[in-house]
């Protein structure tokens, strides 16, 4: 595949070394006029250097490097990075880029990850043609995402540099719409320690196997009367639940997989006018919603084993083999060896590994103004957490086998001990587990507070704030 985009893209180029080449719908801008090399320099110039990087002889891929090198400035940089990362000269490539920026690069990633680093890196004008016409012979439906009028740099509230193709077409991660579901006594396809994704809203209980969702990543739904999407990043180990109703708008929002990454983290976009979306925040990042000052809710949603689920939810329904689609949905199949290694799939840069690493789990939750995560580990020392987030008081109740956490407002009740699967004991006896709250014998209520599990490196690099991080010392 690689192989196939350099030849198509390198024909591109090739044509377009004598005129200055605009993709279908995109405005073009006045053709400069030749200048001193220091000065701006015209197209037509940068067309044919990028010709011969990708296409030309050994010789003529070191020269016309060496020319970018000896120009000087860092706006070529994307442009290299694009080349490496589609199949150009790599060494040659990673030799001019480690020349233009100081540091040591020798790989795709360690260019991506240079760049990320250094936002304050502008593109060459032409580079945004180029990775568009890159995009396009991919999959021409990619264009409906990068409308000039809402994508320029000013726009977007991500760096268009930074988005990259993560391997699949335009919804070529099927997302499940209203899906077929079965009952319980139907699903003999699943396994007591299959884990599950489990809602319950209004009393309408669902559980979505991640044997199945790992090769969709989405499903567009109305449960218990109220229209959601789960937005599953398996890069990121996050199943987010938004509900897709906004507030000014007719219609609830149905979301698809772009086909396109930010930092490791899926790009998910709506059906009705294809904006990009972040789907760890639940925010518009390109196109016509960008400046909407649009942030989905987010809805509970747990992670648990079959075996668990139905012992709370009997009259759950679950999803169908039969989704439309033949994938393995066998048990542990999907990502298996992704989600056995300790590496990334993807480059992005991690910050703090300090207390936990990169792929461990946390369970996170975002609300009262801040943001704490805890890491699942700490669940298999204590099955119950009383802490807090900025100064909301709340219990969480774990299971780190299972992946499963629930988070409580306690209201600075102190919580001790689980007493079976159904409930915990607090003040003034036991309270009963629900997905919607804690009960007290006499009708006392603790609201459930929605958060979810990810890998700390998304948690702790998605927010955009400073999380704070639980430990047992405290």
């Amino acid at each position: 595949m690689a192989y196939f985009l350099r030849v198509l893209l390198s024909a591109i180029l090739v044509a377009a070394t004598h005129y200055v080449f605009i993709a279908p719908g995109f405005a073009q801008s006045d053709t400069a006029k030749p200048v001193a090399m220091e000065q701006k320099l015209p197209d037509e110039y940068f067309s044919d250097l990028f010709a011969r990087v990708l296409i030309g002889t050994e010789d003529e891929r070191k020269t016309a490097m060496g020319e970018l090198v000896a120009r000087g400035k860092l706006d070529i940089v994307p442009t290299l990075t694009l080349f490496m990362n589609i199949g150009g000269d790599p060494i040659h490539i990673a030799d001019a880029l480690s020349k233009l920026t100081g540091a040591n690069i020798k790989t795709w990633r360690d260019a991506m990850l240079w760049q990320e680093a250094h936002p304050e890196i502008i593109p060459h004008p032409s580079y945004r043609e180029l990775k568009l016409r890159y995009f396009s012979s991919i999959d021409p439906k990619f264009l409906q995402f990068f409308d000039p009028e809402f994508t320029s740099r000013d726009r977007m509230k991500i760096r268009f540099e930074e988005i990259i193709w993560g391997g699949v077409r335009v919804d070529g991660i099927p997302s499940l719409d209203n899906p077929e579901l079965i009952s319980v006594s139907a699903a003999d396809y699943m396994l007591e320690d299959d884990l599950v994704f489990g809602v319950n809203i209004n009393g309408d209980a669902r559980a979505y196997p991640l044997r199945i969702m790992g090769w969709h990543e989405m499903f567009n739904e109305v449960i218990g009367g109220v229209p959601v999407a789960l937005a599953y990043c398996t890069l990121c180990g996050s199943g987010i639940l938004f509900e897709t109703s906004v507030e000014g708008r007719k219609n609830p929002f149905i979301f698809g997989s772009s086909g396109f990454l930010y930092r490791s983290n899926k790009l998910m976009y709506d059906r009705e006018t294809n904006s990009l979306w972040n789907q760890f925040t639940g925010e518009p990042v390109g196109g016509p919603l960008v400046d909407e000052n649009i942030k989905l809710k987010i809805r509970p949603v747990v992670i648990t084993s079959w075996k668990n689920w139905i012992g709370k939810h009997p009259e759950t329904k679950v999803l169908s083999l039969n989704t439309g689609y033949h994938r393995n949905y066998d048990s542990g199949h999907v990502y298996k060896e992704y989600f056995a290694s300790p590496n990334l799939m993807f480059p992005t840069i991690v910050r703090d590994e300090s207390i936990v690493r990169r792929k461990d789990y946390v369970f996170g939750v975002r609300k009262f103004g801040a943001a704490k995560a805890w890491p699942i580990s700490a669940f298999k020392v204590k099955k119950v957490i009383n802490d807090q987030v900025g100064n909301t008081k709340l219990v969480l109740i774990g299971d780190a086998s299972t992946r499963t956490v629930r988070a409580y407002e306690s209201k600075g009740i102190q919580f001790t001990a689980l007493e079976g699967l159904n409930t915990i004991k607090g003040k003034d006896g036991s309270w009963q587990i629900t997905e919607d709250a804690l009960i007290a014998a006499d009708g006392t209520r603790l609201q459930r507070i929605a958060g979810h599990i990810s890998f700390w490196f998304a948690w702790d690099s998605y927010l955009g704030v400073k999380s704070a991080l639980y430990t047992p010392e405290g």
